[in-house]
């Protein structure tokens, strides 16, 4: 993430003359007047829905909500959308997949320096804008989906504007949740945390419980008793500054604190091979969680892997998490690809009109999976995305997007709806993707 600079006011002038009035923003809040103003219990409608005293039987989306728009109100400009500052335009875009806006109002709706292949406009969404959050929500609702988890980038909180824009999506997703009967929990991802900065992942839960009450909340999602807070990124071999030791101390905060611990952890975490650390003491913490989460988006490629993966791997893995009496939530994912952002390999693995997803349903309740987790409900960054995405996709040269080749835009949504049903045993396992409507 970009920054915000402050500007003091006799270089304003200056800048206006240099980069022209869209580029400049309004002086930067302090962080303790946005978390005056963000962190409020929740006041509104609550509608009973999903049961949210369990994680178990349930399909869980993870939540990224890091999308602004230029003209949002959040002053961040473009956000997620593009590789660098500047236009979302030709020559700077980081997504591959774009969303279908259609069902969103006028105002929700920004307008993208991209066209489609008619010359029309293209648009894209804002996830600060509280109505589109909660219209995310909804899909979850009409499609059986039970809720997500909210992406929480602790790294992101010490700048004051991306401090507002993360507290006010977890405040739209906590009503969106209350609202359509979801559940939803908080999920800190750990990437690009620095060494000796643990403590700010226990200050920002501290403020959450405290300020926000997010545990009091009845669509707050508990497992085994007690608030579920989720950890991801423990145990990786790429390099992370923070250790071991702080995780442990981390959990144990956590757990001190009256919550079960979700751990979100590599694929190889139980044989310390390919993804993970090599330290046993990666096990020492693990057997502090309540669920343990292997990530494996890009692990697999095709349906025919995903099969094995599921029968060697997730199979092994439920068995070690069932002696140690710990729970196991699967990763699976649509598709990925990271051309626009990284310039690799374009539609690297491929949807397969959602034959690659329902694969990895039927592998996971067939290794004996109760609870799944899809990645993603909105990234399209890495092409991952469930939520309605659309085949008219821009026309420009250099830049190409993945489309969901032709299905409706609500197919992924509808195909997640309906794993959710094969996992409580509400429809029968079976290869063939499922064509009625769930």
């Amino acid at each position: 993430m970009t920054s915000v600079v402050e500007k003091s006011a006799w270089i304003g002038p200056l800048l206006v003359l240099m980069f022209g009035s869209a580029g400049l923003h309004s002086a930067a809040p302090t962080r303790e007047t946005v978390q005056s103003e963000t962190l409020r219990p929740y006041t509104g409608l609550s509608v009973k829905g999903v049961d949210t005293s369990t994680l178990s039987n349930k399909v869980m989306c993870g939540y990224q909500g890091w999308f602004n728009a230029e003209g949002d109100g959040a002053e961040r400009g473009w956000v997620h959308w593009t590789k660098r500052r500047g236009p979302f335009a030709p020559g700077n875009a980081k997504i591959d997949l774009w969303p279908d806006v259609s069902d969103l109002g006028a105002d929700e709706r920004f307008t993208t320096g991209f066209t489609n292949a008619f010359g029309r406009p293209a648009e894209v969404f804002s996830s600060f804008k509280q109505p589109t959050v909660l219209r995310h929500f909804q899909w979850m609702r009409d499609y059986g989906i039970d809720g997500a988890f909210v992406q929480r980038f602790i790294t992101d909180l010490r700048d004051a504007r991306a401090l507002r824009h993360n507290n006010s999506v977890l405040a739209h997703c906590r009503e969106g949740a209350n609202r359509f009967g979801r559940a939803y929990a908080v999920m800190y991802d750990l990437s690009g945390l620095g060494t000796n900065r643990i403590q700010e992942v226990m200050d920002d839960w501290s403020a959450l419980r405290s300020h926000m009450k997010v545990t009091e909340d009845g669509a707050y999602l508990r497992h085994r008793g007690r608030p579920l807070a989720a950890v991801w990124g423990i145990g990786f071999n790429d390099g992370r500054r923070y250790t071991l030791e702080e995780c442990r101390r981390l959990v144990e905060f956590l757990k001190e604190d009256g919550c079960s611990v979700m751990l979100g952890v590599p694929t190889g975490w139980r044989e310390l091979n390919r993804d993970s650390v090599t330290d046993p003491a990666l096990h020492k913490v693990l057997k502090l969680a309540d669920v343990i989460s292997p990530w494996t988006v890009g692990r697999y490629r095709n349906p025919s892997e995903a099969r094995k993966h599921g029968e060697k791997t997730w199979t092994a893995d439920i068995v070690w998490c069932t002696e140690q009496r710990i729970d196991f939530l699967p990763v699976v994912f649509p598709g990925f690809s990271w051309f626009n952002m990284y310039g690799k390999q374009f539609d690297a693995i491929p949807r397969l009109k959602g034959e690659f997803l329902w694969s990895q349903f039927v592998a996971a309740k067939r290794s004996g999976a109760t609870m799944i987790y899809v990645a993603m409900f909105d990234e399209v960054d890495e092409g991952t995305a469930i939520f309605k995405c659309t085949n008219d996709v821009p026309a420009s040269d250099g830049v190409k997007f993945v489309t969901d080749e032709g299905l409706p835009s609500d197919f992924y949504l509808r195909l997640t709806g309906a794993g959710a049903k094969m996992l409580r045993g509400e429809i029968p396992v079976a290869e063939a993707i499922p064509t009625a409507k769930p």
